[in-house]
């Protein structure tokens, strides 16, 4: 079945396209090439994988909580609401909001397909242009990974939200090179492996978990990409070309976390909107995941030197800016070791079976 028969609305309703500002750079210079975004390239070719083998498709999704997580992950949990609800429905409603993850995870690799099939064309460094390249086949992999969770297990998608799509309209839509770096690599990406850690971690599905922890080795090397090509850059801007950068942060940021209020399930069951929606907000769990998705993307920020009053002010305001205590490369390298002790997992249940 197409996957566009299993979008809870009707996906044209939101069709998207828009007219990419790209300025293609080429360059002639072959040998002025960075050490550690060579090892990145390296580690990116070595590190290729094929979905459809190092991933064990015959596990299914438990269909009464498909990713098998904890009740208070649904930030209605708890409330009168909740406790109103039939079994049937309790299960309808972890199987839309899992599902409405999951898609939300899709479209935003294909947001970063492209955007790093953007990259390739316009960064100026030709070792830039090499790795960004590794990087587009690891996008295009983890859309097929997702798509297939979702047509295969679940069933059932959901369509882009207004949020996701209005920070990629923001990456994919300025011709500078730098800012799609910001946009995806260093924000998106950012929030992305705090959202994929949290399945990685939490859930007891093995599926669901190794899914989320291939991808997250993968789009490790990817923030680490952004960093060290803007930790390059940033330095040189003028005072007023690196405040327009940090209004963008905060203003992204503050964005990202208030989007998070999951909506369109709440209207796709019929569930009391407003209701619903305050309930989140007051919801401790909800609380605690705003400030958490910053924990990938404080440390990064400070690091590539968007660091003004405005950014740190921000940030202690989103009960985020301890996370900029953070060593991001300790993180990245276990997200990598984590990959890999899936794998040994995988090996080991291989030969017991």
């Amino acid at each position: 079945m197409s996957t566009t028969y299993r979008y809870t609305l009707p996906v044209e309703q939101t069709e998207w396209k828009f007219d990419g500002k790209t300025e293609v750079c080429f360059t002639w210079e072959y040998d002025d090439n960075r050490d550690g975004l060579l090892a990145l390239y390296d580690k990116g070719k070595k590190q290729q994988w094929d979905a459809a083998e190092r991933i064990d498709w015959s596990q299914d999704l438990d269909p009464e909580n498909p990713m098998m997580l904890d009740d208070r992950v649904v930030h209605i949990w708890g409330s009168d609401l909740w406790n109103r609800m039939t079994e049937k429905e309790k299960r309808e409603v972890r199987h839309h909001l899992q599902a409405s993850q999951i898609s939300q995870f899709m479209h935003g690799e294909q947001g970063a397909l492209i955007a790093t099939s953007k990259i390739v064309q316009t960064v100026p460094n030709l070792d830039a242009k090499f790795y960004a390249a590794t990087q587009v086949m690891d996008e295009a992999r983890h859309v097929e990974a997702y798509s297939r969770l979702l047509h295969e297990k679940f069933e059932l998608a959901y369509p882009i939200t207004p949020g996701l799509k209005a920070l990629l309209d923001d990456g994919l839509g300025d011709s500078r090179w730098d800012m799609t770096y910001l946009t995806m690599q260093i924000l998106i990406e950012g929030l992305a492996l705090a959202a994929f850690q949290r399945i990685r971690d939490q859930s007891k599905n093995p599926l669901a978990a190794a899914v989320n922890a291939y991808v997250m080795q993968d789009e490790a090397r990817h923030v680490a990409f952004g960093r060290i090509a803007l930790r390059d850059y940033y330095p040189q801007l003028s005072d007023a070309e690196r405040a327009e950068r940090e209004e963008f942060v905060v203003a992204a940021c503050w964005h990202m976390r208030d989007r998070f209020n999951q909506l369109e399930v709440w209207r796709r069951l019929g569930l009391p909107e407003a209701e619903c929606l305050r309930l989140v907000d007051q919801s401790e769990s909800m609380n605690l995941f705003r400030s958490r998705i910053f924990s990938r993307i404080v440390p990064t920020v400070r690091d590539i030197g968007l660091w003004g009053p405005k950014v740190q002010e921000a940030f202690a305001a989103m009960g985020a800016i301890d996370f900029a205590k953070v060593d991001a490369e300790e993180l990245l390298a276990n997200d990598a070791r984590v990959a890999e002790e899936f794998d040994t997992k995988s090996r080991l249940g291989q030969a017991a079976g």
